[in-house]
């Protein structure tokens, strides 16, 4: 059984006097423990597609599944549940708090699912010591590199062990060594941990040295 699935999934955009058609059909299934790579040129509708596996929005049409289950039925606050531990979300910008440490940055996380201040503590510097940051967690994210940012957001993604990790042009702003560390230790939770990984990129060099599999969108559909 697929870990995520859309079937035959559309996503419209009302734009002033026209509706814009992000995906258009779209039906792709997800192995546990893949590493599938979403490739296509801006516009081509990749974002949108994972925003939906990770009940960032709902489809206008179709459905998406995760582990056999349709999100469709799912309240605002289950929704909100999944994201916390079903999924992990790493974005291109970091999305870190900037008055936050690395490590007051992932105990937020730990927060929101309930463990305790000396529980959040622990738990956070074991996240940052796994992704290799374990003597920067008293740093703000200014003191950082872009390289060392990326990393503690997925320390972050991964603090609530959610089974897919899903990944939007997280290498975007790095430059080529850097990003190809991080999709390395994307790789490595996968092969480690059992992590699936879905990865939106434009960088088909990094698709083809990593993923297990590659999936080609155009204008909102699987070429």
């Amino acid at each position: 059984m697929p870990i995520l699935e859309a079937r035959n999934v559309t996503r419209e955009y009302p734009m002033k006097a026209e509706t814009v058609r992000a995906l258009a059909g779209v039906s792709v299934a997800i192995e546990r423990g893949e590493f599938v790579a979403i490739l296509g040129t801006s516009g081509s509708g990749k974002s949108t597609l994972l925003n939906l596996f990770g009940g960032l929005d709902r489809p206008t049409g179709g459905e998406i599944l995760f582990d056999g289950e349709s999100l469709a039925p799912l309240s605002s606050r289950e929704m909100s549940r999944y994201r916390l531990r079903r999924v992990g979300m790493i974005f291109q910008s970091f999305n870190l708090i900037p008055t936050m440490t690395a490590r007051e940055n992932v105990s937020l996380a730990l927060a929101f699912a309930g463990l305790s201040k000396t529980e959040r503590r622990k738990r956070s510097l074991e996240l940052l010591d796994r992704v290799g940051l374990s003597q920067r967690a008293e740093h703000l994210p200014s003191e950082l590199s872009g390289g060392e940012q990326q990393r503690v957001s997925i320390a972050r993604a991964i603090a609530n062990a959610p089974q897919a990790l899903l990944a939007d042009e997280p290498t975007g702003n790095l430059d080529s060594n850097r990003a190809a560390e991080v999709i390395g230790l994307l790789d490595e939770m996968r092969r480690r941990d059992g992590k699936t990984v879905v990865l939106v990129t434009h960088d088909q060099e990094l698709a083809q040295n990593f993923a297990t599999r590659i999936i080609r969108l155009k204008d909102g559909k699987v070429v």
